[in-house]
């Protein structure tokens, strides 16, 4: 089969396409025929060894991993409840810029035919991590949020998933006009340049002086530190990525947190394995949402598997409004 891998660290030229054996599936897992992976920020990040988390741990050649769509086309043992021909999406972290990925099938999430699979790709992880940071923020009907990138994969999709739950103000952050135009398309009442060395006091202007209630940071960097001195009392800031920083880790001091404020972080894996009950309920909800067509994948490039070079290079350029999906 085909695959797009790389054997070192480098800009995304170092991806190449390659021919490797078809993967078998072991206990509790099963392999997805690929329908479409989508491309993330964090991927670029494991590319240019910049990414931020303990579990990366590549043996080279590395293919990366992605929100995967696709169709069963083996189970291994010990694998209930699935079989050949369902239709399916997993976060994976390696393994899914191929035409098939094996996938531990406790990651395996229903995904409905009448979906197209491009933008079905949101709903195994990015969407659910959207889904997930607003319900670790504890988002109350009225309440004010503000979606870091608004315009990116998970920006997008929370900015949406804010305006379906209540809130009473979406504010948005951007750099680009057009994804600044794109975020208030999508759901956000207000985007503000984040570029702007003043775009913390445009927020706490644009909410009357007390702060967003709730703020989506993955950012990272100086970014949350000034979301920390602007959330207003009481408010909740979730951490689930470095977009910004990279390796340099924010460090939180406990005085930042006197005025009743709460940072927390989010990772998938831990909402899946901690609390499995709530994200059965969120994958039900965002995929009814999604057929529904109250939450809409929106996607700025459809790239075949052996252009994954250009994928990064949109990405790294934050060129791209939604999300870049790769169809095998």
């Amino acid at each position: 089969m085909r695959a797009v891998q790389f054997d070192r660290y480098g800009d995304p030229d170092v991806l190449y396409v390659a021919e490797r054996p078809v993967p078998e599936p072991g206990p509790g897992q099963v392999r997805i025929a690929v329908e479409a992976v989508s491309v993330g920020h964090a991927q670029t990040q494991m590319r240019r060894e910049v990414f931020p988390a303990p579990m990366w741990k590549p043996v080279f050649p590395v293919v990366l991993g992605g929100d995967v769509v696709g169709r069963i086309a083996a189970v291994g043992p010990d694998v209930a409840g699935l079989r050949p021909g369902d239709r399916v999406g997993a976060f994976t972290l390696y393994g899914a810029y191929a035409e098939q990925v094996v996938v531990d099938a406790v990651t395996v999430v229903p995904v409905p035919e009448e979906l197209d699979a491009a933008e079905a790709a949101v709903l195994p992880g990015t969407g659910l991590i959207a889904l997930g940071i607003l319900r670790t923020g504890q988002l109350s009907k009225g309440e004010t949020v503000l979606v870091h990138a608004a315009a990116g994969g998970v920006g997008h999709i929370a900015v949406q998933l804010a305006r379906a739950a209540g809130a009473g103000q979406v504010i948005g952050t951007a750099g680009a006009a057009d994804k600044r135009e794109f975020a208030r398309a999508t759901g956000a009442d207000a985007v503000v340049d984040h570029r702007s060395p003043h775009w913390a006091e445009e927020v706490r202007e644009l909410t009357g002086g007390r702060g967003p209630d709730l703020i989506l940071d993955g950012v990272g960097a100086e970014v949350l530190q000034q979301g920390i001195r602007l959330l207003a009392p009481g408010g909740r800031l979730v951490f689930y990525g470095s977009s910004g920083g990279e390796l340099e880790i924010p460090r939180v001091s406990v005085m930042d947190l006197i005025g009743i404020k709460y940072v927390t972080g989010f990772a998938l894996s831990a909402w899946r394995g901690g609390r499995p009950h709530e994200y059965e309920a969120g994958v039900a909800e965002l995929t009814r949402l999604l057929v529904g067509g109250q939450v809409k994948s929106a996607v700025h490039a459809r790239l075949p598997l052996e252009r994954a070079a250009e994928a990064h290079t949109i990405l790294e350029a934050r060129a791209q409004l939604g999300r870049v999906v790769l169809i095998p």
